[in-house]
């Protein structure tokens, strides 16, 4: 007997800027560079609430107060974390103790206009004899999890053997299914 569990697919919005990621609330957005990231670990140790390297994703802009995330974005000692005002006229008047302003941190992200995102849809194939195949950028939701998925691929199972559900382990080739 195939039981099949409620999957959910959503496309993610495009959180993506040029070596990083971006993460906005009402008034700011922290950008998030992980080649910069010596995991210093002031961000998480001091606001858990938002920086939270056990949840995808991993910044919840909606953890503190926009003043606590300044406050603490304003501690990585590198190039890691940035951030910005949503109002550009804002971010001309920020004093030099905003260490990790863009102003002082990513001076290339300044009064930069958002590239429009072509959205692309999530490619999604059925394999003769093998499980779906998703490709794409997506948020993959089952049982209470979630597995965020950028440029990147996920097999489900289809022959319900699989020790790994929802996803394929290739047991499928080992009984014959057929489907």
């Amino acid at each position: 007997m195939i039981i099949y569990k409620k999957i959910k697919l959503m496309e993610s919005k495009d959180s993506q800027f040029s070596g990083g990621r971006k993460y906005k609330n009402d008034d700011i957005t922290v950008y998030w560079k992980p080649s910069a990231c010596v995991h210093a670990s002031y961000c998480y140790r001091e606001l858990i609430e938002v920086f939270d390297p056990s949840r995808r994703p991993w910044i919840d802009m909606n953890g503190s107060t926009t003043e606590k995330i300044i406050e603490v974005v304003n501690l990585c000692p590198t190039e890691a974390l940035a951030w910005k005002w949503n109002d550009d006229e804002k971010n001309d008047s920020v004093d030099n103790d905003q260490t990790n302003h863009i102003n002082f941190r990513r001076p290339e992200l300044i009064n930069t206009k958002e590239p429009v995102q072509e959205e692309q849809p999530v490619s999604v194939k059925v394999m003769i004899d093998g499980p779906i195949v998703l490709k794409g950028n997506f948020t993959f939701t089952y049982d209470d999890n979630k597995k965020e998925v950028q440029e990147g691929i996920v097999s489900i199972c289809r022959c319900g053997e699989s020790d790994h559900q929802p996803f394929c382990d290739g047991r499928h080739r080992k009984i014959g299914f057929n489907g």
